[in-house]
């Protein structure tokens, strides 16, 4: 199927608030997310759901979570569409003056994570993990809600059997249904976000283009592209640039101290580059001055691969008929890694899910799809990653995406017809 070509002035904005132009609606945003969730809840049967994973609170409540030291924030969304928020003595303190969409913020007990782990006794634990489901019993209490099934994003037995043993009834594989079929399809303000991080990762891209140079070490290059993103409100949780050898395979360090050279192919990995929360996963390869004709062929081999993944997908069809698309065992090279089975080849030729984490649904890859498939939607968002060994160095290329109806969008917009060289 073809590419999808977008609409007319449909792109990337600046990331400024301003009164004369429709930007992201960011409240428009937690609207539509917070009913997505709640709409699938009561068709699961559920009176509520405490949200404990980071992701999960942020497509509810638009809180900024930032993984912190475990479960000292957490979040109950009820049947009516209200929600309790819990969180740290500061944080619970600025999310009253700062969220007023938020209208019941309470100061939380650390049952997971860190505080329980560091506190050396198991009494300290279990009195954790009970002051925990008791703040949220309270709760039930408070809004009529106890007699109903309660869903959890987490399947930890000691907090379950904590809200077990105070006659709540928990269910944590109805909650993790819910949150996924909610996230997996994206609106219109979230596919916005992703294009908007990727016009983001182009302008680290460009760092990495003005500073990389013969004699510069890896880390000061990718510094530089670090920068670049902040600069552009951006939150850099993740990503590298390797070079020379370090680009095959991929460097079990990632950034290194190693010296650029000339002759280098460099790759940058963009990825949990974060905008609003929003994820990217982003590769581009570059040239220390002409690439080789055995670069520029492995790079050839490398896009193609990409496209043709590309051209497969759309609305209706399964993920194992996709996933044929990538590249074969030999395709692969699994005999370099001494691998038989595609499984072993994990995170070389794949799609995954983008969105306020990583990976969501969906996942393409040869190792799993072929067994185990799923449908592709319109809206379900995702990076398209490929690679390729050329001599002793290697090249790699991903393209974000949102699949439409008459098939994907491509979100980023670093030229990709050929490596990028760097005339130093």
């Amino acid at each position: 199927m073809p590419l999808h070509n977008r609409e007319f002035m449909s792109g990337t904005r600046g990331t400024m608030a301003v009164d004369w132009e429709q930007r992201i609606d960011v409240k428009r945003m937690r609207e539509e997310r917070k009913e997505r969730a709640l709409e699938r809840m009561r068709d699961a049967g559920l009176g509520s759901m405490l949200l404990i994973n980071d992701p999960n609170i942020r497509y509810v409540t638009g809180l900024a979570m930032t993984g912190g030291s475990g479960a000292d924030h957490y979040s109950l969304l009820m049947e009516d569409g209200n929600v309790v928020h819990w969180d740290t003595a500061d944080h619970a303190s600025n999310q009253r003056y700062n969220c007023p969409w938020l209208n019941d913020i309470r100061y939380a007990c650390p049952g997971l994570g860190n505080v329980p782990r560091a506190s050396g006794r198991d009494s300290a634990r279990s009195f954790l993990l009970d002051k925990m489901a008791g703040t949220v019993v309270d709760a039930l209490e408070e809004y009529g809600l106890t007699s109903e099934p309660m869903g959890i994003d987490t399947g930890h037995d000691g907090l379950l059997d904590a809200f077990e043993s105070q006659g709540v009834d928990v269910r944590p594989g109805e909650c993790v249904s819910v949150m996924e079929d909610a996230r997996k399809n994206k609106t219109e303000d979230e596919i916005e976000c992703l294009r908007q991080v990727a016009a983001i990762c182009e302008a680290g891209f460009q760092a990495i283009a003005e500073n990389a140079k013969p004699g510069a070490r890896e880390s000061e290059v990718w510094g530089d592209a670090v920068r670049e993103i902040w600069r552009h409100g951006a939150m850099a949780q993740g990503g590298y640039i390797t070079s020379g050898p370090n680009t095959w395979p991929k460097h079990q360090a990632n950034t290194t101290d190693r010296m650029i050279r000339p002759g280098d192919l460099v790759y940058a990995d963009f990825y949990n580059i974060g905008y609003l929360g929003y994820r990217s996963c982003y590769y581009r390869t570059f040239s220390m001055g002409e690439p080789t004709r055995e670069q520029k062929d492995a790079y050839e081999t490398a896009r193609d691969n990409l496209y043709d993944v590309l051209e497969a997908i759309e609305p209706g069809k399964t993920t194992d008929e996709i996933a044929m698309a990538f590249p074969d065992m030999e395709g692969e090279h699994a005999d370099w890694y001494g691998a038989d089975e595609h499984w072993q080849m994990t995170t070389n030729h794949w799609a995954h899910g983008l969105g306020l984490q990583l990976y969501e649904v969906p996942l393409i890859w040869r190792g799993l799809s072929p067994d185990h498939p799923i449908e592709i939607e319109e809206g379900m968002t995702m990076a398209v990653e490929t690679q390729e060994p050329a001599g002793r160095q290697g090249v790699r290329v991903e393209e974000m995406v949102v699949v439409r109806d008459d098939g994907v969008e491509v979100l980023s917009q670093w030229p990709v017809e050929e490596i990028t060289t760097i005339d130093y």
